[in-house]
């Protein structure tokens, strides 16, 4: 025998236990931490649970219910419950053989892609024969041999599952069907099977019974045999509930001797309504199963999200989408003359910007606006990744018509956003038709009163689309203004949200700024100037170096701008009296009078103060003059050359300035 070395030894006992039959002392069952004084926290029971999920009927409803199936097998994969069943009709059936076995081998290849086991329940759609003579016990022995038996009881863990056959049908002249003693009673065979199962699951806490008609509501089934299966049922003193389908629609019957009876609606079958809340839904049900009761929630199909799936990339491409702008463009306005009238093609450009398939749809809203015609009135667009369509729509409005009871068209925008395992539905949005104003009457841009723009501070706006590079890298924003509330952010003229310039005032303090290489100048006084109930003229100016703020003529303050910069636009609208939000509605909506608003080439002012003009006339410099004296129809009249015609949002008013 070979001897030991002695520093082998020493290592090898140093490194052995000293008791190595003892375990180490369990850490007391409590919530660990080092902070002293705080509440103690209860611990949860320490006690045996596990879930099942259900499915409700697959049949009667449209091809696609198919691909409901399926995505209601990846929302349970997320779930990861001990098993699934069902309560019946999986196939469509009513057919022969050839292609009774197809139909199962698509379900079947539907729900093998479950990681649980999954228990078939028989229904009438997977029994049923169909197109002649039907051989003894119609589709039976097919079913038995590609699903399971047609009644059965199985065990697991504290509960018991027992699988009923509500489709025995009238076996002496081979006939099944819905009404009759005949049809709708269960056999002496299977009530006797039952009634010798349930003493061998007497050691199950709880037993759950599943069928397929729920023939314990007897204004269904009035002839029905249930009331002998419910005696054996609540006899037996463990079933917890029992669970079916057919009837498409949930319900819930209370309970009766302790059980509790559920019927379910669908999971991919025909359906009035696909609406939680109304009983009509496609969904899966959870069970929670614990000692002492269970609890049972229904999640319609869809609603089980993988967070894994929220990766950047992901999330990145749903920023996309989150604006209609990015996936709708008109291409051009509908051109109204002055007189109301319109006629002409309206070209929308329809934009996938992702990686995955997009369904755009476009419908123009009934009676979308007094007296027009727009046709057609909805188009589905399926989208290929970075695929790009243009859907045409001829619009009209006949003369005569005029402005009185002018209603602005609009289509709504729905984008359904399709990934490998969901369809995505994003909210819709309601997009004004652009107009424009090809004919202004004379009589118009030669309006006597002196009115002037009336805001309320929370709603309604004159919006500008402006084309790109219209509004120059160097400008001049002036307007007379006589608010009625200073507090508060209140907009002037703006197209703001990390995107283009603006003219506004916060408590009084009137401020301005201009989005350059991707990070705001801005020009804000540390003082109020602005009073309630009093006109003040207020200008902005940026020559490229130093963006200015006039109040009154006088100089309030200047902001150098590091290096010329590059104006950022991300395709927003401008709002006399507001500013956009993220989806380009009004917010910061002013609160008083808006006069004489100029938008010019170049700074017109410089120095430290000038006389500002109470009206101000169009030159070669101007690119937008609004006297905002008079309306035509929803557009403020633009009195430069440009015709740059804003359109109301809301009901702005026009008050005479004389009044005030």
């Amino acid at each position: 025998m070979r001897r030991i070395r002695p520093w082998l030894l020493a290592a090898l006992l140093c490194c052995a236990p000293l008791h190595a039959h003892e375990e180490e002392p369990a850490a007391p069952r409590k919530v660990h931490t080092s902070r002293e004084g705080a509440r103690i926290l209860p611990l949860p029971k320490e006690e045996g649970v596990f879930h099942f999920v259900i499915f409700g009927d697959r049949t009667g409803g449209p091809a696609k219910g198919i691909e409901v199936l399926a995505q209601a097998a990846r929302d349970t994969n997320l779930l990861g419950p001990d098993l699934v069943m069902t309560v019946g009709d999986l196939v469509q059936g009513y057919n022969q053989t050839d292609l009774w076995l197809r139909q199962m081998k698509e379900y079947r290849s539907v729900m093998d892609g479950l990681k649980a086991p999954w228990y078939p329940v028989a229904g009438n759609h997977d029994v049923y024969w169909g197109g002649g003579p039907a051989p003894p016990g119609h589709h039976e022995s097919n079913y038995e041999k590609h699903f399971g038996p047609l009644w059965y009881w199985f065990a697991h863990k504290n509960a018991a599952f027992v699988v009923l056959y509500t489709d025995e049908g009238d076996r002496e002249r081979n006939r099944k069907g819905f009404r009759g003693k005949a049809v709708t009673r269960f056999s002496d065979e299977q009530i006797g099977w039952l009634a010798k199962s349930l003493p061998e699951m007497k050691a199950a806490e709880h037993v759950f019974v599943f069928a397929h008609h729920p023939r314990w509501r007897k204004n269904r089934y009035p002839d029905s045999n249930w009331d002998t299966v419910h005696e054996l049922l609540a006899g037996a003193g463990n079933v917890t509930a029992v669970f079916g389908g057919h009837l498409h629609r949930q319900h819930y019957a209370g309970k009766r001797d302790g059980i509790e009876y559920y019927t379910l609606a669908v999971t991919g079958g025909g359906t009035a309504m696909d609406v939680p809340g109304t009983g009509w839904l496609h969904h899966l049900d959870v069970v929670t199963v614990r000692p002492g009761g269970i609890t049972l929630a229904t999640i319609p199909v869809g609603q089980v999200l993988d967070p894994r799936e929220m990766t950047p990339e992901h999330l990145a491409e749903i920023d996309l989408l989150r604006t209609w702008r990015s996936v709708v463009k008109f291409e051009g306005a509908a051109a109204l003359h002055g007189d109301g009238s319109a006629k002409g093609e309206l070209r929308v450009k329809l934009s996938n910007p992702t990686s995955r398939p997009l369904r755009v749809t476009l419908e123009v809203e009934r009676g979308a606006g007094s007296h027009w015609s727009i046709n057609p009135d909805h188009e589905h667009n399926d989208l290929a990744p970075k695929e790009s369509v243009v859907a045409r729509f001829l619009y009209r409005r006949p003369e005569g018509r005029g402005f009185g009871k002018f209603r602005h068209p609009r289509i709504r925008v729905g984008v359904d956003f399709l990934t490998s395992s969901r369809r995505i539905t994003l909210p819709e949005r309601w997009v004004y038709v652009p107009l424009k104003l090809d004919q202004m009457p004379a009589e118009t841009l030669a309006a006597a009163e002196n009115r002037a723009l009336s805001l309320d501070g929370r709603r309604g706006a004159p919006k500008i689309d402006f084309e790109p590079g219209l509004i120059p890298s160097r400008f001049t924003i002036e307007a007379w203004i006589r608010p009625d509330n200073v507090k508060g952010l209140r907009s002037i003229f703006a197209n703001t949200e990390q995107s283009g310039l603006g003219l506004l005032s916060r408590d009084g303090r009137p401020f301005t700024l201009v989005h350059l290489d991707g990070a705001y100048v801005v020009a804000e006084s540390d003082k109020p100037l602005l009073t309630a109930g009093r006109w003040h003229h207020v200008a902005s100016v940026f020559d490229g170096k130093e963006l200015r703020l006039y109040v009154d003529g006088k100089l309030a303050v200047a902001a150098a701008a590091q290096g010329p910069g590059a104006r950022t636009e991300l395709g927003m609208p401008y709002f006399i009296g507001a500013e956009p939000d993220r989806r380009g509605r009004a917010k910061g909506v002013f609160d008083g009078l808006i006069d004489e608003l100029r938008i010019s080439r170049g700074a017109r002012y410089s120095g430290k103060s000038f006389e500002p003009a109470r009206r101000h006339e169009p030159d070669e410099r101007t690119v937008l003059l609004m006297h905002l004296d008079a309306t035509l129809g929803p557009f403020a009249p633009d009195h430069s050359k440009n015709g740059i015609h804003a359109l109301h949002t809301g009901k702005p008013a026009y008050k005479p300035v004389a009044e005030e």
